[in-house]
């Protein structure tokens, strides 16, 4: 069965493939009822580990530890970053894999979806438009290993996008439409234009905030309701259980505003019996709230002035956390008529990537880099470091299927080993320099010098001149397939050897080298690596 797994900071969305329809799947949960997402929780009770709904069950029990929103901290981790939990210290990696498999035996044994015994399940994941390679190799890794067949990787806003042409029909074969799709989840906020020609999508720009979505709203109203009670300075002696009891009685409240509410009762009690139940004023909690709701229109007015998109623009709603009457409002202020809200808030981007892994779906997705991705590189006879931006943010990837996007550099070398030091970045400054947003990315070392070739470690071996290595000539070839994962195969073209490295935070040991074929190339200086 083919599916669309929206992985979301609060929330896991599941849409399946089933004849042209694009059904939602929903959960048996412990209490009885019926849902249609699975919470990425994980708790630790002693020395058992709990996920999902189960672990949504335990929550507030004795001597039960949670973690919450762990989708936020992807983007600068890998496998073996470790998390202190209940005492004990977890490999990220480990913990991920084991959700994602409580993941899939749910929709094997829990789910309305009608499966044959054994039958794979393909899918096509969500990932923040703002989603570096460090998070989306690990996204894709994390369900790689609990059992599922990847497909692809889509931007969030993306899929959200294909959802709304699907919905909406074609557009008769006029000129593209300007979708500009505004994504507010439990834990991020994306803002993507995409242009829109009846079945195909390509993304021109996107923007994002990635530290704020309706985690953060939830967070400043369990503030409010502290200090109605005369309890703010007792918030921070709360276990982990009581902060998590009191984040989730404040974000039920949330969701349950519609635009005539004037107050929310939030009951402090559920978190510590005793503690009273306080009104808060919904003004008082929009006042607080509309600074960050603030952040996300001037993200998204950025956005439109730097894609020079003025009109014929529609601003497509979803995400969970767009749901506050707050944030309808203040779009329809700043946006008119333009504002349109999709029927599946909840549910667009995992029905958006249901349709783009249905094999018979006619829609196609043109992605693109959302940074600059690139290495340092010596200059000047070793003088200064430059950086060479191998992928240009808004470079185009290949649709699914199709062969990869590469990138060859050609030189001969100066020294016996070449230290590359990746990084990505947001911008870049006047003179080509990394600025913006910048994340220090994996660091590899391949051996130039043909007497290091069998040497499967390099790191405790100097970085020297060598006249040996400037008699040959390397090739590194680059390739970004569909996903944006990123791979690197840095041959010794002189003498017929070659590695092959696949880029991430968290780099494996060092592969040994692999014997080519000796090519004679005329030799070509782009520079070298130290």
């Amino acid at each position: 069965m083919r599916l669309g797994i929206d992985f979301g900071t609060t929330r896991i969305v599941v849409a399946a493939v089933d004849r042209g329809n694009y059904p939602v799947a929903a959960f048996e949960c412990p209490d009885g009822a019926s849902r249609e997402w699975v919470p990425p929780l994980i708790a630790v009770r002693g020395t058992e580990r709990l996920y999902g709904w189960d672990a949504w069950a335990a929550q507030g029990t004795g001597g039960v530890t949670v973690i919450r929103s762990i989708k936020r901290v992807l983007a600068g981790a890998g496998p073996e970053t470790h998390i202190e939990l209940a005492g004990h210290s977890l490999a990220l990696g480990c913990l991920l894999t084991e959700m994602l498999s409580y993941l899939k035996e749910a929709i094997l044994t829990k789910s309305s979806l009608h499966l044959e015994p054994g039958e794979p399940l393909e899918i096509m994941l969500g990932v923040p438009a703002n989603a570096n390679s460090n998070q989306r190799f690990l996204t894709a890794e994390g369900f790689r290993a609990a059992g599922f067949d990847v497909l692809g990787l889509l931007n969030e806003p993306s899929a959200a996008s294909i959802e709304s042409s699907h919905r909406l029909g074609g557009n008769g074969g006029k000129e593209p439409e300007r979708i500009l799709v505004y994504d507010l989840g439990g834990g991020t906020f994306d803002v993507s234009l995409v242009l829109r020609e009846d079945r195909l999508h390509t993304v021109a720009a996107t923007e994002a905030i990635p530290t704020l979505g309706g985690d953060d709203f939830d967070d400043l109203l369990a503030d409010l309701a502290m200090e109605k009670a005369g309890l703010a300075s007792a918030r921070h002696s709360l276990t982990q259980a009581e902060e998590f009891v009191l984040v989730e009685e404040c974000r039920e409240k949330k969701e349950s505003l519609h635009p005539n509410t004037r107050r929310l009762m939030i009951d402090l009690d559920r978190v510590r019996e005793g503690w009273p139940q306080v009104a808060v004023r919904v003004a008082d909690y929009y006042e607080r709230v509309q600074p960050m709701a603030e952040e996300t229109l001037h993200a998204t007015e950025d956005l439109i002035d730097r894609a020079m998109e003025q009109q014929n623009t529609t601003l497509y709603v979803t995400g969970g956390a767009s749901e506050l009457p707050l944030i309808g409002r203040l779009l329809r202020d700043r946006f008119g008529r333009r504002v349109r809200r999709s029927a599946y808030t909840r549910a667009a981007t995992a029905i958006g990537l249901a349709i783009q892994a249905d094999a018979q779906s006619a829609y196609t997705l043109h992605e693109r880099f959302t940074r600059y991705f690139g290495v340092w590189r010596e200059a000047d006879e070793g003088r200064v470091m430059v950086f060479d931006p191998l992928f240009e943010r808004g470079a185009a990837l290949p649709a699914p299927g199709q062969p990869p996007l590469e990138r060859v550099r050609l030189y001969s070398p100066a020294h016996n080993i070449g230290h590359f030091r990746y990084l990505e970045c947001s911008h870049r400054g006047e003179h080509g320099e990394p600025t913006g947003d910048i994340a220090a990315w994996d660091e590899i070392r391949f051996p130039f010098d043909p007497a290091l070739a069998a040497s499967p470690e390099l790191n405790g071996v100097d970085v020297s001149r060598s006249p040996a290595a400037a008699n040959h000539v390397i090739e590194e070839r680059y390739s970004a397939d569909a996903s944006g994962a990123l791979l690197v195969r840095i041959t010794n073209l002189t003498a017929g050897y070659s590695r092959e490295f696949r880029l991430a935070r968290w780099a494996p040991a060092q592969p040994p080298a692999r014997r080519v074929k000796p090519q004679r190339t005329p030799r070509k200086r782009t520079g070298a690596n130290e």
